[in-house]
């Protein structure tokens, strides 16, 4: 890994993809297994341990490591993990299958071979426990406590076979990146400082405003965004990768950043997730995670730092990777730019707060948006998705009232 931060756990990526004679062969024996269905968020876990994002993980987790992360942060084998990574099977399935058996796992959504797994464990979880230490919250209308209480009866345990990264490869051909290949664009570059910049909606000044503060002080920013599934009303990766393109191109120094993409599902849990964006964030090379206001969080379920503040609750050899904590930024219209609480001696009747949820809700309700929130090349790509998207919404609800199916428009 040359001069690079190790691996989180280990000296070495463990990435599980199968390749060539390897993966024909175990895709051949697949065929004839029992199946397990997987919904989007274990799909996306599986995707992330085949490409060594997970390392050192070796596949899905049993209850003493499921027990050992919700309580603790910690596998049974003392390995730091924020977040259980867990499959869970309906009942009927589960009876059928013998400790040591072999299952095809399956995407619930695409009916595609994914990969496959070794049962070593089947057991249940207290659903509402997990959520209560993990979400710190038992609300239902919370997108990741719905995921968790909607799985199915029995988790099942076991070291994995990866066969396949579904569509992200060709999708996102511009932007999709395994660990192996960010930690060979970051030693080509000659970096060894890397601060990554989680997104998942486009990038607004208050967005520019942190990886330029980070710029400063590392030797480049690694722009991350997620483009696995998201929740109802988020910004699709393609839109929001040409927005990142453009405002990269025109107002950055070049080679000061690289942007990647990531195929895990939000969980939206705010504190926790954070710590789950740094273990894979070294594992894909990066020595720093920058931490703004609300990182992973949804709603009000958490505290505008809080995501900052349990970096300092988790022993200090947990993680190599540090997080990069920068407080609550804005435009402030007497400084006449971009500042935090920290620079800025003005009132708040002075600032304009930047975030993405504003920022959609304005641009989907057709609202005007201040010049300030976002580069002028942003907004037009964006006021383009956005009158798209309500021009579709017509179209359909005209079909609708019509009586008139799409397919013979």
């Amino acid at each position: 890994m040359g001069t690079l931060i190790s691996p989180h756990g280990s000296q070495v990526l463990k990435p599980l993809l199968l390749e060539g004679k390897a993966r024909e062969e175990e895709l051949k024996k697949a065929q004839g297994l029992p199946k397990v269905t997987m919904t989007s968020r274990e799909t996306s876990d599986l995707i992330m341990l085949g490409i060594g994002a997970f390392t050192p993980l070796d596949g899905f987790m049993g209850h003493d490591d499921w027990k050992g992360v919700c309580a603790e942060y910690k596998t049974s084998t003392g390995l730091f993990w924020p977040i259980p990574i867990t499959l869970s099977a309906q009942k009927s399935v589960a009876e059928g299958l013998k400790n040591g058996s072999e299952v095809a796992l399956v995407d619930d959504e695409t009916s595609e071979v994914m990969g496959t797994m070794r049962v070593k464990e089947k057991y249940t979880i207290d659903k509402a426990y997990e959520c209560a230490e993990i979400f710190r919250t038992g609300d239902r209308e919370h997108p990741g406590v719905a995921k968790v209480m909607a799985q199915a009866d029995i988790n099942l345990a076991g070291p994995v076979k990866v066969l396949s990264e579904s569509s992200y490869p060709k999708q996102f051909s511009d932007i999709y990146m395994r660990p192996a290949e960010s930690r060979k664009r970051f030693e080509e570059k000659g970096w060894k400082t890397i601060a990554a910049l989680q997104l998942r909606n486009p990038m607004h000044r208050s967005h520019e405003y942190l990886a330029k503060i980070a710029i400063e002080v590392v030797d480049g920013v690694f722009i991350h965004q997620l483009v696995g599934k998201l929740k109802e009303g988020d910004i699709p990766a393609n839109v929001r990768t040409r927005c990142i393109n453009v405002l990269v191109d025109r107002y950055f120094v070049k080679n000061t950043v690289l942007m990647g993409g990531y195929p895990m599902e939000m969980r939206y849990a705010g504190p926790r997730e954070a710590l789950l964006h740094g273990v894979f964030r070294q594992n894909f090379g990066c020595t720093h995670l920058i931490v703004g206001r609300d990182h992973a969080g949804v709603g009000s379920y958490y505290g505008p730092f809080d995501s900052q503040k349990i970096f300092d609750e988790i022993p200090r050899d947990a993680l190599e990777l540090k997080p990069f904590k920068i407080d609550w930024t804005f435009y402030c219209y007497k400084c006449r730019g971009m500042a935090s609480t920290k620079t800025c001696p003005h009132g708040k009747e002075d600032r304009l707060i930047l975030s993405g949820t504003a920022l959609r809700k304005s641009l989907s309700e057709g609202k005007p948006v201040a010049e300030e929130f976002s580069r002028p090349e942003v907004l037009e790509i964006l006021k383009d998705y956005y009158a798209h998207l309500e021009h579709t919404v017509e179209i359909k609800t005209h079909a609708a009232s019509e009586g008139v199916g799409m397919e013979k428009r």
